[in-house]
């Protein structure tokens, strides 16, 4: 092979969310079969960044018109996207946190798209990321906080 392209030279990959799910700006995706993601498992080893924006499925769409309460015909023009950006490989964005972490510690998926202290021994193929919030993350007092993909 005397040469190759480069496939993705600067800024996020987009991804087209599993039909049936909602993704948040902030929340770690995983992929899914047929090419698609969905928020993150606890513990999952198919994180393919975070999110960036909101969306949703092409399939969740809803184009045509409802009635209001008072029985005029509503148009959403204002729709989600269906396709989402997601941020990865040591990109620092903020995400929300399942449990308290302190400046520097490395992290996994949580539950619903989170992410949680790695803990002593974490398996090396969960490892997501690490806490990049000066002072580290307290989740009674503010749960979202920096995190620097990996």
């Amino acid at each position: 092979m005397p040469g190759i392209s480069q496939v993705t030279k600067t800024g996020p990959r987009t991804y087209t969310p599993k039909a049936g799910v909602s993704i948040k700006g902030g929340q770690l995706v995983e992929g899914v079969t047929g090419s698609r993601i969905q928020p993150a498992a606890a513990g999952s080893f198919k994180v393919v960044g975070v999110a960036l924006t909101d969306a949703i499925a092409p399939e969740d769409l809803v184009l045509a018109p409802t009635t209001g309460g008072d029985g005029r015909p509503v148009l959403n023009t204002a729709v989600l996207p269906t396709k989402v950006a997601c941020a990865y490989g040591g990109v620092e964005v903020p995400v929300t946190y399942a449990a308290d972490a302190a400046f520097g510690e490395l992290l996994i998926a949580a539950a619903n798209g989170t992410v949680t202290p790695a803990g002593a021994t974490p398996d090396a193929r969960t490892i997501v990321g690490r806490c990049t919030e000066p002072g580290g993350v307290v989740v009674a007092t503010k749960a979202v906080g920096l995190f620097r993909t990996v």
